[in-house]
């Protein structure tokens, strides 16, 4: 690994801890800013404007990793789309038939 990509390496927490920080304030000028007047709630501190980026992105986005397949969404690539298409409808009626077993609620038994 050249030397530049090591530091970029090394560096790199501490600038996405440094934006995150950086994040939180504007977070907090903005609720200070509208939501006092508009909703008539309190203002907050500084971190209570982080805690409350943090519980979005967990909220939102949840832990998981993006997926990196550019095509996933746009039928490009997509194993499932394949698979389907050279399903015969004898499989694909066998499919549907277990995914309906798979996904009735209790009560339907």
């Amino acid at each position: 690994m050249p030397r530049n990509k090591k530091t970029f390496f090394w560096k790199l927490p501490f600038i996405i801890i440094t934006a995150m920080l950086l994040l939180g304030f504007i977070v907090m000028l903005l609720w200070n800013f509208i939501f006092p007047s508009v909703l008539r709630t309190e203002k907050i501190s500084y971190w209570q404007a982080v805690a409350l980026l943090v519980l979005c992105r967990i909220l939102f986005f949840g832990f998981r990793r993006r997926s990196h397949r550019p095509g996933m969404w746009r039928g490009q690539g997509s194993d499932w789309r394949k698979k389907w298409m050279n399903m015969s409808d004898g499989e694909r009626a066998k499919f549907r038939e277990g995914w309906k077993r798979r996904c009735r609620r209790p009560d339907e038994e």
